[in-house]
Order: C-alpha cells, then sequence, then structure tokens
C-alpha cells in the first residue's frame, strides 16, 4: 500500500506507540489521585503540555488538552457567544472545515449574524473584503483556517489577525493542517484561540489541543472534575496526551532538520511527473503559499470516483476531497467557493503526504495515476467511438 492520504490522517509514529503504551501498562493511574505513582503521571501530562506549547511558542499554562480539533472549534465558538453576546457577528469563510461551518450555524440559531468572507481564485482570504465584513461594535469572532485541508492553501493569519484586533474582534484559527507541518507561532501571530488534532501529525486520533491566550477570557464547553486548570472537565486521556507531545517534538524538530523540506521537494517532484505526462491536469490552490504536503489536482474530463477506484485496486491512498463527513464521495465546497464548478471540482483529487513517505513510493504513485487516467481516458473513447454495422 501507499499512503498518500496524510491530511486526512497519519500513520501514529513509532515514537509516540512507544512513548504511550507505558502508560497503558504501568503508569495508569489517575492523575488528579495524591499518591506518589500518579504524581509520575501528572509530571507526564505536564511534560505532553510543554512540547505543546513549545510547538507554538505558547506558555504551557495557554495549553488546554481536547479530544481533537472539532471539540476545540466548538468550545471556542460557543465560549465567544456566551461571553460577547453584545457582538452578534461572527465571521468564517466558505472554505472551512465543516466543524466551523455547522458550529456557525448553531451561531445563528442563538440569534447571531454569520457572515463569510470571500476566498481569491486561487482560495487565499480576500483581505479587502475582510476589512469590510469585521465592523466595529458589531464582530465578536473571526475564525478562519491558518491552513485549508483540502487544498493546503495557508491564509495570511498575520494581517488577518491584525484586521479583526483593530476592529476590537478576536481572532480564534483552525489550526489542524497547520500544526507541525509549517511553523506556528502565537507570539508572532498573536490569534486569540488556535484549534489543533493530534492524529494529523502522527499522534492517535482523539486527542487533540486547544491554545487559549492568557489575556483571553475563555467559559468551558464540557464541566464536572475542573480538569485542565477548569476549562475541560474530564479524567485526562493519558496516553493519548503523551502520545500527542512526543508526536509535537518530533514535528518542532522536523521544522528544523531538513525533513519538512524533504517532503515539499516530494510533494513537487510527485507533481511534476504528473504534469509532465499529462498537460491537462490543473493544480488547485496558490502554488506558493500553500502546505508542502498537499497536493490539489484536477483531472478533466475525468470522475474522481472512478480514479479512487481503480487507485484503491492498485493499492494507492488518496482522496477526493475532505474525508470527514463520510467514505462517500460528495463535490467540494472548498472548490466551489474558490470559483469552481461542481464539475471541476467532481475531477479532483487530493494526495497529502507526511514524513513517513519516500521519494520513491511516490514516484511510483505517479505511474500508477498516469496508467489509471490514460485507462479511464480509453474507456471513454472506447464508449463513443463509431458504431459499425455488419
Amino acid at each position: 500500500m501507499i499512503y498518500l492520504d496524510s491530511n486526512a490522517t497519519t500513520q501514529p509514529a513509532p515514537e509516540v506507540v512507544a512513548a504511550l503504551l507505558p502508560f497503558l501498562q504501568e503508569d495508569w493511574q489517575n492523575p488528579s489521585s495524591a499518591y506518589l505513582s500518579a504524581r509520575r503521571v501528572r509530571d507526564a501530562l505536564a511534560q505532553a503540555r510543554h512540547s505543546l506549547a513549545r510547538l507554538l511558542n505558547a506558555q504551557p499554562s495557554e495549553i488546554t488538552f481536547t479530544s481533537g480539533g472539532t471539540e476545540s472549534i466548538n468550545a471556542v465558538h460557543a465560549s465567544v457567544r456566551a461571553l460577547r453576546p453584545q457582538l452578534p457577528r461572527l465571521v468564517i469563510s466558505g472554505t472551512e472545515h465543516p466543524a466551523v461551518l455547522e458550529s456557525a450555524q448553531r451561531w445563528q440559531q442563538s440569534g447571531g449574524e454569520v457572515t463569510r468572507v470571500r476566498v481569491t481564485r486561487d482560495g487565499r482570504v480576500d483581505l479587502d473584503h475582510l476589512r469590510h465584513c469585521v465592523q466595529p461594535g458589531l464582530t465578536a469572532l473571526v475564525s478562519l483556517m491558518w491552513a485549508n485541508n483540502e487544498t493546503g492553501v495557508i491564509h495570511p493569519l498575520a494581517e488577518i489577525t491584525e484586521i479583526a484586533h483593530a476592529a476590537g474582534a478576536q481572532v480564534h484559527t483552525d489550526a489542524v493542517q497547520a500544526a507541525g507541518k509549517i511553523p506556528l507561532d502565537v507570539h508572532a501571530v498573536p490569534v486569540d484561540f488556535l484549534s489543533l488534532s493530534g492524529h494529523k501529525f502522527h499522534a492517535p486520533k482523539g486527542i487533540g489541543a486547544l491554545y487559549i491566550s492568557r489575556k483571553t477570557r475563555f467559559s468551558p464547553l464540557i464541566l464536572g472534575g475542573g480538569q485542565e486548570g477548569g476549562r475541560r472537565s474530564g479524567t485526562e486521556n493519558v496516553p493519548y496526551i503523551v502520545g500527542l507531545g512526543v508526536a509535537a517534538e518530533s514535528m518542532r524538530q522536523s521544522l528544523t532538520d531538513g525533513t519538512a523540506d524533504r517532503v515539499r521537494q516530494m510533494r513537487d517532484h510527485f507533481e511534476e511527473s504528473l504534469l509532465s505526462a499529462d498537460p491537462s491536469i490543473q493544480r488547485n490552490g496558490d502554488p506558493l503559499h500553500r502546505l508542502p504536503t498537499t497536493s490539489s489536482l484536477t483531472f478533466p474530463g475525468l470522475e474522481a470516483s472512478e480514479m479512487l477506484i481503480l487507485l484503491d485496486k492498485a493499492g494507492l491512498c488518496c482522496s477526493a476531497g475532505s474525508a470527514c463527513h463520510s467514505a462517500s464521495v460528495h463535490p467540494s465546497h472548498v472548490l466551489e467557493a474558490m470559483g469552481h464548478d461542481a464539475r471541476h471540482a467532481a475531477s479532483t483529487l487530493r494526495f497529502s503526504f507526511s514524513r513517513l513517505n519516500t521519494h520513491e513510493e511516490t514516484q511510483t504513485a505517479a505511474g500508477l495515476i498516469t496508467q489509471a487516467a490514460a485507462k479511464l481516458r480509453e474507456l471513454a473513447a472506447d464508449s463513443t467511438g463509431p458504431v459499425t454495422h455488419g
């Protein structure tokens, strides 16, 4: 199997699995207990919190462990709506993850107002339109991705944050796809809230974190127990938190030791191979401002669903877009928000890479994709060819 769907989920790294197992087998005590063995568990939580903070250039006290990005996003929206009811407006974009889009519906159902800022054809937030949308005395929260899960496009978060704060709005960013793949610094880009999910960077599924600036008030979504400094109750998922911390430390190192550059080069060579074999293939999103891990490609005249079937049979895992709804293929709301029609979206595949991929397997994948596209075009030509009568 060649796995090129790491934006959907990543393989847990070997060092992550090794680190979490002792907290299932030996140090399994409740970290809230007073005895000595529980202290080791508390120390492990503290170390993981420190590692997450280092990944974001935050303070450990600003990190709250959650079940993942979706919970973190919902918690932020609910908190801001509760604490700033006099400011009705939430600003999002049409390319957000469903967790933001559906949470925004609940914001609206509670009597709030939701405004969608436009994105450009290359998928980046239109800053001029954002200035129009974020109005002083009206806007409570701007909630925009740091990087998109389908195209990998990176938004100008520094400028977004400056515009929002100048209007008195708070800023939340869904950094689920960005965390560990590009440098994130909450001092340089002073967002108020940031969500991340461990399974996007080689930690287990079901664990994530929420950064809450120490300057920002927060009303917890989950009550009862007072864990996580009162910001998220419930006994901590210690093994997975330990794994999350180890993964965060590994990803932080990968940003400086050349690993991230290797992944980018691997992705670029993969795209070059495909485009040289078939110049009709179209690349989606800003080619410069995007994650090093993501390639969104449109194959004109072909059905992404049919490509997926052939590639799956060949042992290649990829996606027709986001994998967050179901295993079925849906037209991409991201591409449609960027101005592409449904036909374009239905012919698009997403390939997403990780540090566990190799150059050799991605070049093999490019060959398999080229063969699958050629086969579908051949079948289409045969089905529309001239009819002869004997």
